[in-house]
């Protein structure tokens, strides 16, 4: 049987995808459907249709879940931001959780132990990091889903409140000196991005301005006016970003006014934070998961870890604390010389940062006579190279911590590991982003007959 496209059935949503979609079956067929939820019977309309596929949209809900909730954001649903508003906490983290098991077992043919998520203590305003896309009128907001089209937004839930009140300052000041936004078909007009992060603990927040011009006209009033909405405020940057790609924060950066970072702590460490720091989204969380790390390490004071794709060191000052030897590897230069100055402000002498990819780090640590006793892992969404997993269990350290932020390459990769003798030990998945599809998790592999 065919599916086309407006035509109607009743379905019953008997599981999720990955991104949260409901998931059903018309004469064996998949049909993917939106904000529906597990166990609801649901009259859709077939939006789009292959023949191994299909998308469908809700038309009415016949059966309500007892899980289904009325989403707190006006704009939910045309915003690309949040995924699972439309159903309570329980429900979502059951959804994430099974995610990971169902990845593993379907793509990597594992049976591993996963254990409960950890659940987030606040599903709402827990970003420490907004970055509003600009548009005429003027508007601030996010893109739809799979577009560039700007849905304003006046109050977004996840996001720290001040990073709304800096947006409205933008809004103001822009309405009442008729500033242009930037346009990026035509590559014209002025305010490209706004971005704002709070340090969780002590509410510092900073500010930073994303243009294609260093000439912002009356600067100071737009200094008086951000100062105004968000007193907390203790730096004003300005990226001059003349690019045409979609990075956000590339360019030269100028300090408008006030510092030209902002202090935070995480895991009882301090870190400085320029605009173009990697840092936590989710601080709270980002301890936890951290905590886990570090537990599954198993340290005793007398190991060597390794920290692949270290960033600015977070993970890594962590370890150190606990570890003989910490090195971490990183490709990004000035992530590099963040990590070896966040080490030196917090008086940790045991950490290496070694600017290097995976492979020149395992040459350097092999002509230094170094062998790493337990290897941490915490690579992009893409996940590792069969490469990197080759030279990891070559360096053969007893136990290995692989932090994911996608459960599908994450089970690709743990088979690999598995082929190479690393058996798994337990899953633990971690919430990060409450209202959204992503999940993350910390594993720990131990070398086989060590």
């Amino acid at each position: 049987m065919s599916l086309a496209k407006n035509q109607l059935y009743t379905v019953l949503i008997d599981g999720y995808a990955s991104d949260g979609a409901g998931v059903a079956r018309i004469d064996g067929q998949v049909v993917f459907v939106r904000e529906a939820i597990d166990g609801e019977t649901c009259l859709i309309r077939i939006l789009r249709a292959t023949k191994s596929v299909a998308w469908g949209k809700v038309e009415e809900i016949l059966t309500l879940s007892p899980h289904r909730i009325e989403p707190v954001c006006p704009v939910y649903g045309r915003c690309g931001g949040c995924d699972l508003m439309h159903m309570d906490y329980t429900e979502e983290l059951r959804f994430k959780r099974q995610r990971v098991i169902d990845a593993l077992a379907h793509l990597g043919n594992l049976d591993a132990p996963v254990m409960p998520i950890m659940a987030a203590h606040e599903q709402a305003q827990y970003r420490n990091k907004a970055i509003f896309a600009v548009g005429e009128g003027p508007v601030t907001g996010f893109y739809r889903r799979r577009s560039h089209q700007i849905i304003p937004i006046s109050v977004c839930e996840i996001q720290r409140e001040v990073a709304n009140r800096a947006a409205a300052a933008l809004r103001t000041w822009m309405t009442e000196f008729d500033v242009s936004a930037y346009d990026e078909t035509g590559h014209k007009g002025l305010i490209r991005h706004l971005f704002v992060r709070q340090a969780a603990s002590s509410g510092q927040t900073a500010v930073c301005l994303v243009a294609t011009s260093g000439k912002l006209p009356h600067r100071d009033t737009l200094i008086e006016i951000i100062r105004s909405h968000c007193p907390e405020t203790v730096s004003i940057v300005l990226c001059v970003n003349r690019g045409v790609g979609n990075t956000v924060l590339q360019g030269n950066f100028l300090t408008l006014w006030g510092e030209n970072s902002l202090q935070d702590t995480l895991s009882g460490l301090t870190f400085r934070l320029s605009p173009r720091s990697f840092f936590q989204v989710n601080p709270v969380q980002a301890e936890r998961l951290y905590d886990k790390a570090v537990s599954y390490a198993k340290l005793t004071g007398r190991e060597t870890v390794l920290d692949l794709y270290c960033g600015t060191g977070t993970i890594t000052l962590c370890m150190a604390q606990k570890a003989r030897l910490a090195i971490g590897a990183e490709i990004v230069e000035q992530a590099v010389l963040d990590a070896r100055e966040n080490a030196r402000a917090n008086g940790i002498t045991n950490a290496q940062f070694l600017l290097a990819d995976a492979q020149d780090a395992a040459r350097q640590l092999a002509d230094s006579g170094i062998s790493p006793d337990v290897a941490v892992v915490d690579p992009p969404r893409k996940g590792l190279s069969p490469h990197v997993i080759d030279l990891v269990a070559k360096m053969g350290p007893t136990r290995v911590v692989y932090v994911s932020c996608d459960p599908a390459t994450l089970a690709r990769d743990l088979k690999l590991f598995a082929a190479r003798g690393y058996a798994i030990k337990e899953v633990t998945p971690v919430d990060m982003f409450p209202r959204c599809a992503h999940v993350e998790c910390v594993v720990l592999l131990q070398r086989e007959n060590s």
